[in-house]
């Protein structure tokens, strides 16, 4: 059982970051909240993501699990207005979740909970670079890197003390290198991984948003990517495993 109120923006928010990862999940429904913990079909990339009663304007719950179609939510919630309060509503043992917003009523069928992926668990990597910076200097970075190249290197060299974002494409390169006297906080160690830009794409445009994004980074690791939404009262975390540079 649920029912609950929430702001159609910060719903919106929460489906949006759902969608930058994968198009199915299954929805963890209790008195603590909203937990959805989910992995790409290509296991590249993982999302973690709370969201706390304190996000929603009312909350009731019992424990649940349900299966969401991702895709048919991001739907919906386009049609909210920036004003507009979701109403969610989630009957005993029904197969059906209710919306209502703004005079409209959606009944979205769920999904069979044994067709979606399990709950991964979350791998315990000691990344030892850790850098936070705002969410929009990231976004800019990964679509300037997008311009030269399809792939992007975090990294940090300690000896100058800087954090750095770079791509090179076929003929052309693009370096982005900051102090870390200049980010919000900064770890030095030896760092440099690279990843795809087809993850980093729609997973910037989510993390332009956040006011801080922590990004923790080491050799040829995945990197961490963790970010509040909903004002504090949801937390973020992003897993997406390197590309390996041939010698």
């Amino acid at each position: 059982m649920l029912k609950a109120t929430i702001d159609a923006e910060i719903f919106k928010e929460t489906v949006d970051v759902i969608a930058a990862i994968v198009t199915e999940c299954r929805l963890n429904v209790s008195e603590a909240g909203f937990m959805t913990r989910a992995v790409d079909t290509a296991n590249v990339a993982m999302i973690s993501i709370e969201l706390s009663p304190e996000a929603f304007s009312s909350y009731t719950a019992d424990e649940n699990v349900v299966g969401l179609d991702i895709n048919k939510m991001k739907n919906i919630v386009s049609m909210m207005g920036k004003v507009d309060v979701l109403s969610l509503e989630l009957p005993e043992g029904g197969y059906k979740m209710e919306l209502a917003f703004g005079g409209y009523k959606y009944s979205l069928a769920l999904l069979d909970v044994a067709t979606v992926r399990k709950d991964p668990n979350m791998p315990t990597i000691q990344l030892p670079g850790k850098v936070v910076i705002s969410g929009t200097e990231l976004n800019n970075a990964i679509k300037a890197a997008a311009l030269v190249s399809d792939k992007i290197a975090f990294g940090i060299n300690p000896e100058k003390g800087t954090f750095y974002m770079e791509a090179d494409g076929d003929t052309d390169h693009i370096n982005l290198e900051i102090k870390g006297s200049d980010l919000k906080s900064f770890t030095p160690a030896e760092a440099r991984s690279l990843f795809s830009l087809d993850y980093l794409k729609d997973m910037g445009r989510v993390m332009s948003r956040a006011e801080e994004v922590e990004i923790q980074i080491g050799l040829d690791h995945p990197v961490k990517f963790g970010f509040s939404i909903a004002g504090g009262n949801g937390k973020v975390e992003y897993l997406l495993a390197p590309r390996i540079e041939a010698d």
